[in-house]
């Protein structure tokens, strides 16, 4: 039995796709874009705070059913520098980010520093976009 060399094909497809945010993602998104401002979701029975808000506590598994203002300046707790999705050429700064009154982390850019110049525990706040519009959330980068 001869043996047969794969044929390759290369190609690039795209797969447009939206998602819903949902009830709580849009309003946290909302108050980014219209008020600029974090809303973050409590627990009723452990009072964990979560920024972004989430329907369901994630460590007592309870419906968070308030809602409470977090921010906006926040504190490092971790950091990297990588390349954005889709721009190899390019190095850029990532943070996770305790907003102030949060028990969670959010995960944005960081700009206006370098990686060595970094340490756990600074403190960061957000720079909001002229077009919210035209950022993520709303938020061009924290610094």
């Amino acid at each position: 039995m001869a043996v047969e060399e794969a044929q390759v094909l290369q190609s690039r497809i795209a797969v447009p796709y939206k998602w819903s945010a949902g009830l709580i993602g849009s309003r946290f998104l909302k108050a980014v874009v219209e008020e600029r401002r974090f809303l973050a979701s409590r627990c009723p029975n452990c009072r964990k705070v979560s920024a972004p808000p989430l329907k369901a506590c994630g460590r007592c598994l309870k419906d968070n059913e308030q809602e409470v203002a977090v921010g906006p300046g926040g504190t490092l707790t971790s950091f990297t520098e990588a390349a954005p999705a889709g721009r190899p050429g390019e190095r850029k700064l990532f943070a996770l980010i305790r907003l102030d009154g949060a028990d969670t982390d959010i995960l944005h850019a960081l700009e206006g520093a370098s990686l060595a110049d970094l340490k756990p525990g600074q403190r960061v706040e957000p720079v909001f976009a002229e077009d919210p519009q035209a950022a993520v959330l709303g938020i061009l980068h924290f610094r």
